[in-house]
C-alpha cells in the first residue's frame, strides 16, 4: 500500500481528550500517512494547532453533514465521501452517522474504526435508550470499536451488544518521562509560586459536563491558603468566574486559557483536581500522576482504578462538591502526604500509562484494519 489517506470524522476538533489522542497518533505516524479532518462544528478546529510540522493533513472543505435527522440521502453522501480514503476513523456519538452510513452503503467504502471516549452532559446521568439502539444497529459495520476505559468496555460488550473480538480497550498514554522533568516556573501566566499557598490545578475544557463550578464551590469551603488554576478554554468561562465571585475566591482563581505542552507546567501544581460529571479514562489524571501529584476526584469512569492504592482515599465515594472538598482538604494541609501519594502515582503512571504502548496498539489496529501490517511505519 502507498502512504494511506486517513479520514477523521469528529463531532468537533477542539482540543479535548479524544482530539489530543488523535493528534498524538497523527504526530507519531509522521509521514507514513496523510490525513483529512472533518469537524461537525466547522469553527471548532483549535486542536490542529497541536499537529506537528511535517504531518500531511487538511481540514475538509464542505463535507457532508455528520448530524441531522436520519436520512438515506445524507447517509449516501457520507458514504460517497468516505470512498476517497483508505481508512475512516470516527469519534464519539457526534460522528456515529459515519458508521451508520457505512452500514447502509457499505459497497466500496474503506474499513472503519470507531472510537468511543465518553459521554456529554446529556448522558452523564444515564445512557439514552435510543442512542444505545442506534449504536447496536450501526456498530456491526465497524471493523473495530476502540475504547480507553474498563467502564466503556463493559458498556460496549453489554449494553451495545458488541462481540468481544470487535472491542479493543487501549488505555490512553503519555510521554511519562517528560513529566518527571522540572517544570518551567513561568509556564502559567499569572501564577507565581510561593511557600505559603498550595496550588490546586485542573486541566479541562470549560464545558458543562466538566462541572468546574462544583470545583470552585468545593475550594470555597477549604480551610487553608491555596490558589486554584484552571487550564483550558471553552464556553463555561463566565459561569466559572461568576461562581468564584459568589464564593469569595475570585482573587484565588487563575484561568490562563489553553496552554500547550502540559509537561512544562503540570508540575507547578501541588494537587490535581477533577469535578466532572462524566469521564472515562481522563488524560489529565495520567498527566498529574506522571508529574508526581495526588489526584482529588469524584468516582467517575476509571479514575478510582487509575490512581495508586495510596491515592484511593482521595477519590470521593460519591458525587458532590462537599465530598470533593473533603478529599482535597487533607491534601491541602499535609505536604508530606502529598509527596507520598504523588510518588506512588508517578511510579504507576510510568509502569502502566506510557504512550509507547498506546501508539503501538493503535498502529497495529489501524494497520490490521487496512490489511497491511507494514502500514503506518
Amino acid at each position: 500500500m502507498t502512504r494511506p489517506h486517513i479520514l477523521h470524522l469528529h463531532s468537533s476538533f477542539s482540543l479535548g481528550g479524544k482530539e489530543w489522542r488523535a493528534v498524538r497518533l497523527m504526530n507519531a505516524f509522521g509521514d507514513a500517512a496523510r490525513h483529512t479532518i472533518v469537524s461537525g462544528v466547522p469553527d471548532a478546529l483549535d486542536a490542529q494547532d497541536a499537529i506537528a510540522k511535517g504531518v500531511a493533513y487538511e481540514i475538509a472543505q464542505d463535507p457532508p453533514p455528520l448530524t441531522g435527522r436520519p436520512s438515506v440521502a445524507r447517509y449516501e453522501a457520507i458514504a460517497r465521501f468516505m470512498r476517497r480514503f483508505d481508512l475512516v476513523l470516527t469519534y464519539n456519538w457526534g460522528a456515529i452517522d459515519g458508521v451508520m452510513a457505512k452500514r447502509a452503503f457499505a459497497k466500496g467504502t474503506p474499513p472503519l474504526v470507531h472510537h468511543e471516549d465518553g459521554f456529554n452532559a446529556d448522558e452523564a446521568g444515564g445512557l439514552k435508550i435510543e442512542r444505545n439502539l442506534y449504536r447496536r444497529i450501526a456498530l456491526p459495520a465497524a471493523h473495530a470499536l476502540a475504547v480507553p476505559s474498563e467502564a466503556l468496555e463493559r458498556i460496549a460488550l453489554g449494553i451495545w451488544k458488541q462481540p468481544p473480538a470487535r472491542v479493543h480497550r487501549i488505555a490512553n498514554g503519555i510521554a511519562t518521562a517528560l513529566y518527571a522533568k522540572k517544570p518551567d516556573p513561568k509556564a502559567i501566566p499569572g501564577l507565581v509560586r510561593d511557600d505559603t499557598h498550595v496550588v490546586i490545578g485542573a486541566l479541562s475544557g470549560l464545558r458543562a459536563v466538566k462541572d468546574l463550578p462544583a470545583l470552585i464551590r468545593a475550594c470555597g469551603g477549604l480551610s487553608g491558603k491555596f490558589r486554584l488554576v484552571i487550564v483550558g478554554e471553552g464556553p463555561e468561562r463566565g459561569v466559572i468566574q461568576q461562581a468564584a465571585a459568589a464564593m469569595g475566591i475570585a482573587d484565588k482563581l487563575i484561568m490562563p486559557g489553553f496552554l500547550p505542552e502540559p509537561h512544562r507546567y503540570v508540575g507547578l501544581f501541588d494537587i490535581l483536581a477533577l469535578s466532572s460529571q462524566s469521564e472515562q479514562f481522563p488524560v489529565s489524571v495520567v498527566e498529574g500522576m506522571a508529574a508526581g501529584l495526588p489526584i482529588a476526584s469524584p468516582p467517575v469512569g476509571d479514575v478510582p482504578q487509575m490512581v495508586s492504592a495510596q491515592n484511593a482515599p482521595f477519590i470521593a465515594r460519591y458525587m458532590g462538591e462537599v465530598r470533593l472538598r473533603d478529599v482535597i482538604q487533607p491534601l491541602l494541609l499535609d505536604a508530606d502526604l502529598r509527596a507520598r501519594v504523588g510518588a506512588a502515582n508517578r511510579a504507576k503512571a510510568q509502569a502502566e500509562y506510557d504512550e509507547a504502548v498506546m501508539i503501538a496498539r493503535y498502529r497495529a489496529l489501524y494497520a490490521e484494519a487496512m490489511g497491511d501490517a507494514r502500514a503506518l511505519g
